[in-house]
């Protein structure tokens, strides 16, 4: 199983009737061949599952995937959980670009993004 590098953009939504592709996460995850992400070897790479989120003109936030009981989320500081990212049954989608994920973000806003890109991770 390799890590892939996964690019999501936000999809349609209030405010963007056609979706952004200025608006989105990319990120590092163990991606199984049928498309899921894998939990125990996430706990064998985790230092390597970092995400990159971009908001259009604002600052760029990195921070880590992190993966709690069943779900996963995005943790910008680990001190701190005000700032985490969940998505919504992520455990159960697979990632496959064309695909889509729920993120609730740190306004508390659930938005849907489209997985555009997986490829392999550098």
């Amino acid at each position: 199983m390799a890590l892939k590098r996964i690019r999501l953009e936000l999809a349609r939504s209030p405010g963007f009737p056609e979706g952004s592709h200025r608006h989105g996460y990319e990120f590092v995850a163990p991606v199984t061949p049928d498309g899921k992400i894998d939990p125990d070897e996430w706990r064998r790479t985790k230092e390597h599952c970092v995400v990159l989120r971009f908001w259009g003109d604002e600052e760029e936030q990195k921070g880590r995937l992190r993966h709690v009981g069943h779900g996963w989320k995005f943790d910008y500081d680990e001190e701190e959980t005000s700032d985490d990212e969940p998505f919504f049954k992520l455990d159960r989608h697979r990632i496959e670009p064309g695909g889509y994920v729920s993120v609730t973000e740190q306004d508390g806003v659930q938005r849907a993004f489209k997985i555009v890109q997986v490829a392999p991770a550098d």
